[in-house]
């Protein structure tokens, strides 16, 4: 997936949604607050207006706000397979913690099976 993908995905999950205007315009707008922007209507992907999840680990906590209990531990499970270095058995709660927003992103995307293996 490419990074936009994958922030439109999680945006989506996290219930955001999108909606042209009377200008042409598409708006990004979360459902709980009704934050809006702007982007051009040519652009059929949001550049702004959504939380930069792959690099905002603020942005991927709420995003994991999301997840309920069992979701919650195939989560954890898919963050593991992320971080844990090669050759390594086991993973080290510490791999866990220091996992960045990129890390979280992709195991979030597994996780309720929206992640797709980008094509060569």
């Amino acid at each position: 997936m490419t990074e936009e993908q994958q922030k439109i995905a999680i945006a989506k999950a996290c219930g955001w949604t999108a909606e042209q205007d009377s200008n042409g315009y598409w708006r990004a707008v979360k459902q709980k607050d009704a934050a809006v922007e702007l982007w051009l209507s040519e652009q059929t992907v949001w550049s702004v207006g959504i939380p930069d999840y792959l690099s905002d680990l603020n942005a991927m906590h709420e995003a994991e706000k999301t997840l309920n209990e069992l979701s919650w531990m195939h989560y954890l499970r898919n963050l593991a397979e992320i971080v844990r270095k090669p050759k390594q058995c086991e993973i080290q709660i510490s791999q866990y913690v220091h996992a960045n927003a990129a890390q979280r992103a992709e195991a979030f995307l597994r996780t309720i099976n929206k992640w797709e293996e980008t094509k060569l």
